[in-house]
């Protein structure tokens, strides 16, 4: 059995994706910006994260080794942490990696000057 691996089709950078999967063009500009908002929240998220945990690693004057051992992962993910390389990480394993120190992780839902339902 031969697997199928040609390209047929490429969407060329900064284009919407959107348009070309058929939707109208407003429809498309919303979801467009929809799911850049979102990229960009989870960006934020995991950014706060590893600086959390990059405080930590300083708190404590530990060598990557050394909060790599504690944190239960390899040197070079503590030095993904530190240089602050979000795109490489879940927000579960920065969470874990938080929980496995003792800092707690706590989620809000909604902005800070939305009154509670």
């Amino acid at each position: 059995m031969k697997i199928d691996t040609e390209i047929r089709h490429t969407t060329r950078p900064g284009a919407n994706l959107f348009i070309e999967l058929g939707f109208a063009p407003e429809e498309a500009a919303s979801l467009q910006a929809a799911s850049r908002q979102q990229i960009n929240d989870t960006r934020l998220l995991k950014e706060q994260l590893m600086a959390a945990l990059a405080g930590w690693i300083a708190q404590h004057q530990l060598k990557q080794a050394d909060a790599a051992e504690i944190l239960m992962v390899s040197r070079p993910r503590v030095s993904d942490v530190v240089n602050r390389k979000s795109a490489k990480f879940t927000i579960d394993a920065l969470v874990e990696m938080l929980s496995r120190v003792g800092i707690p992780v706590r989620l809000a839902i909604g902005s800070l000057s939305e009154e509670p339902a």
